[in-house]
This record gives structure tokens, C-alpha cells and sequence, in this order.
């Protein structure tokens, strides 16, 4: 399996560097590296750049220009610059786990998308994370909040034993989500339409349950901490659920502005 991991950003250089530094210490290495960069200053590209050399895999930047939050299409082209089996996405403020791409690899099943885990962390912890992002950061650690410290306890065995309880645990979130590139190719990848914060990645995920692709969520693996931030505008809110709603309800497979709409390397 070829794995690629998809690592999104926008506007916020220190926190890449400080994930692709977490990247460079996995223990099993994507076979690429995708930084997608939503039409950031200069300054996002030279972190790319400083990082490349010592990437564990070729690290590779894709872009659009700026019109607004466009995550949806971002992530479409993405996957249509790599001809890769898997692709594993995180956001560009999520530190990852020594373990990471080897759970996602790892737990990835045919028919199945995968849900990983975060854990929030404070302002505080941020700011440490930032200076030192390969510092240890344990249930106990201060700055995480209450409910979710338990996701740092990392287990393959709770891992494969879990993975259906798991559904019910934890909320579709797309900073952290793995599929097969056939799956996405089925449904058009993620919906364009979805213009503005949320709620694409619980659309897909729809639209991949009407297709027979079933949710696998990673308790106990892929885990990650998200650094934090303050929160999108919600303004296009509204208009999202209703996209969200519709797809729902009219059992929608293929979205009508996606995947498709973009180039996609020949095989080889």
C-alpha cells in the first residue's frame, strides 16, 4: 500500500514547521508528503522548502489562490496530484504521534474510511509545543482539557478491539481521516460546493455510507494534538447543513463539483 499523507495549511507557518518536525520522526514514513496550502504569504512555501531535505519522504506542496475557506476543493487537488493507494489527511496544526502513519497504515481495511483522534491543546501548551514540537505530551500533561486526555494512550490491541465502539465515541472530524484513493475516486472526492468552515468531511462521510463504504474510527492509534486556535467564521454555516442535509436525504453518492473537475496523474 502507498500511503500519502495530506498535511492542509493556511496562514500558519510556525504550526507546519512544528508538524512536518513531527513528521520527520514517524516511525514508519509515508511513501509522500503533501503540504496543500490554500493560497498562504511566502513565508508558507519557505517552511516547504526548509523541510524538504530532510523529509523521511518527498515532500511535495500543492496550492490555490485564496478566495475564501475552500478546503473541499484544496484537498481534491491534493488527491489528484499523487497517484497514492491511501491518503491520510491532517490539518496543518496537528502534531502527530512517533506512530501515527503506522496506525493509519496499519488499521486501514478495504471498505472501510478511517477516524483518528485529537486532543486539544490550550493556548499554554501551544506555545510550548511551538517551540519544542517534539516534546512528550502524556495524559497527565497540563493544557489538554479533561474529557479526551485518555486519547493519548496509544494500543494496538484497545485499537483493533475498539474499532466499532469506537463509532460511537468519537465525531467525524476531518483533521484526522484516512481512505482508500478508489473511494474517493467512487463518491468525486470531497464536495466544492462546500464553500466557508463545515461541515464537509461529515458530507463525504455520507456520501461514502451510501456507496457501502462503512466508518472505522482509531481509538487508542493515530493519535494527534491539535494545536490550538481561535475558531472559523461560522457565517456559511447554514448553507453547508443544508448540503449536508440533502445529501441525506436524497442518498447522494457522487457530489456534482469535485474530484473530477482536476487533473489527475496517469498510473506508473
Amino acid at each position: 500500500m502507498r500511503l500519502a499523507l495530506v498535511i492542509t495549511t493556511y496562514e500558519r507557518p510556525d504550526a507546519l514547521a512544528a508538524v512536518l518536525a513531527s513528521v520527520k520522526h514517524q516511525r514508519k514514513a509515508p511513501a509522500e508528503i503533501l503540504v496543500a496550502d490554500d493560497g498562504s504569504t511566502p513565508e508558507t512555501r519557505a517552511v516547504v522548502r526548509r523541510h524538504a531535505p530532510l523529509a523521511p519522504a518527498p515532500l511535495r506542496w500543492v496550492s490555490q489562490p485564496h478566495e475564501g475557506f475552500r478546503l473541499a476543493r484544496l484537498r481534491n487537488l491534493a488527491i489528484a496530484a499523487t497517484r497514492a493507494d491511501y491518503l491520510v489527511f491532517v490539518d496543518g496544526d496537528m502534531l502527530l504521534h512517533p506512530q501515527f502513519v503506522a496506525d493509519h497504515a496499519r488499521f486501514a481495511r478495504r471498505g472501510c474510511f478511517t477516524q483518528g483522534v485529537r486532543v486539544l491543546a490550550d493556548e499554554s501548551l501551544t506555545r510550548s509545543l511551538l517551540a519544542d514540537p517534539l516534546r512528550h505530551v502524556g495524559p497527565a500533561s497540563a493544557g489538554l482539557g479533561v474529557l479526551r486526555r485518555a486519547y493519548l494512550l496509544r494500543s494496538t490491541v484497545l485499537a483493533r478491539a475498539l474499532g466499532g465502539v469506537a463509532n460511537r465515541l468519537i465525531s467525524l472530524k476531518g483533521c484526522n481521516q484516512g481512505y482508500w484513493r478508489d473511494d474517493l475516486e467512487r463518491v468525486n472526492g470531497f464536495n466544492e460546493q462546500f464553500v466557508g468552515w463545515g461541515p464537509e468531511d461529515k458530507e463525504i462521510a455520507v456520501r461514502l455510507g451510501n456507496a457501502g463504504v462503512r466508518r472505522r474510527s482509531l481509538l487508542f492509534g493515530g493519535i494527534a494534538v491539535h494545536l490550538h486556535h481561535p475558531p472559523a467564521s461560522r457565517a456559511a454555516l447554514p448553507a453547508n447543513l443544508a448540503l449536508l442535509a440533502a445529501a441525506r436525504r436524497d442518498g447522494t453518492i457522487r457530489c456534482a463539483r469535485g474530484l473530477a473537475d482536476h487533473a489527475v496523474p496517469p498510473a506508473g
